[in-house]
């Protein structure tokens, strides 16, 4: 295998958390001991990886972080009334609520409760739409640290022609706007989409984040091509089951210019953006607390 070829997510991820740390640090120093929340409801195996590892990023950079472990039983009010808690308490900066949720909580109705300046995961609404309209907001995890592994390959991607495959609000719609204020061209590609491979191949940049293992091979790349897979499929092999992304790896690696690996590519930069976005919001928190110059000018 190529391995030149392979971005190395965890590497990058490593940089980030580097600064985090050392801009969490700074801010002890002015008193300030950002805090991130966390809520799982349930036991789903797969979650309680995800909290295990991003609690353990948390502490490892210096975030205070807090867990609350609810059973998969506990009502939608409870949880409502959780969020509503922590948005009050001042020394909460941000709160992460686990998906997916078992089913009698609204996704919805849960993230829309989460106070739009600790949405650390940038699914509140008023973030979608600050991001959608160029503000400088909360942005999604996943695509903001596609975002950082672009510009650590390809520098300027002004003018570049970006297709995102899926139009998921999670990943792939975020993923075009951020490409969008980057000033790329931008395709979104889904279910309904025709001539999909044609139009992929048009492409200096490709991102897969449509959950089908393995769909994007050689075929719907042009040579010299950027691919940022942020797939997590688990397939049976044999006996044992491995995770594989949404691109055949061995298929296009010849081809492309680089490719993230999976795992070892985008899912390391999630959980680092995630410890960005809480230092962010506390910084932001605290400014927001602090008199401005036009009021102390006026008390004078």
């Amino acid at each position: 295998m190529n391995a030149h070829k392979l971005i190395d997510g965890k590497a990058a991820a490593g940089r980030v958390l580097a600064q985090v740390k050392k801009e969490v640090a700074d801010l002890v120093i002015d008193g300030i001991n950002p805090c991130l929340a966390v809520i799982l409801v349930g036991e789903d195996p797969a979650s309680q990886v995800y909290v295990r590892n991003k609690v353990l990023r948390a502490e490892e950079s210096g975030i205070l972080s807090i867990e609350h472990k609810l059973s998969a039983d506990t009502s939608e009010a409870k949880v409502l009334n959780l969020i509503h808690v922590l948005n009050s308490d001042p020394a909460v900066h941000g709160i992460l609520l686990q998906l997916p949720l078992p089913k009698h909580i609204e996704e919805t109705r849960a993230l829309q409760a989460i106070d739009p300046r600790k949405d650390v995961d940038g699914f509140h609404s008023e973030n979608v739409g600050g991001l959608s309209q160029g503000r400088d907001v909360l942005t999604p995890c996943t695509p903001t640290g596609c975002m950082y592994l672009l510009r650590e390959t390809l520098g300027d991607l002004r003018g570049k022609h970006a297709v995102v495959v899926g139009r998921s609000n999670i990943v792939g719609k975020p993923m075009a706007a951020l490409l969008l204020q980057a000033d790329c061209t931008v395709t979104v590609l889904h279910s309904r989409s025709r001539n999909p491979q044609d139009l992929a191949r048009q492409a200096d940049i490709v991102i897969a984040a449509v959950g089908r293992p393995r769909m994007i091979d050689a075929s719907w790349l042009k040579p010299g091509a950027v691919v940022i897979d942020v797939g997590i499929n688990r397939i049976q092999d044999g006996d044992r089951s491995r995770l594989v992304g949404d691109v055949d790896t061995d298929d296009v690696l010849s081809l492309v210019s680089a490719v993230t690996p999976v795992p070892g590519g985008v899912g390391p930069m999630t959980i680092a953006f995630l410890m960005k976005n809480t230092v962010i919001a506390a910084r932001q928190q605290f400014k927001a607390q602090q008199p401005s110059e036009a009021a102390c000018l006026s008390i004078s």
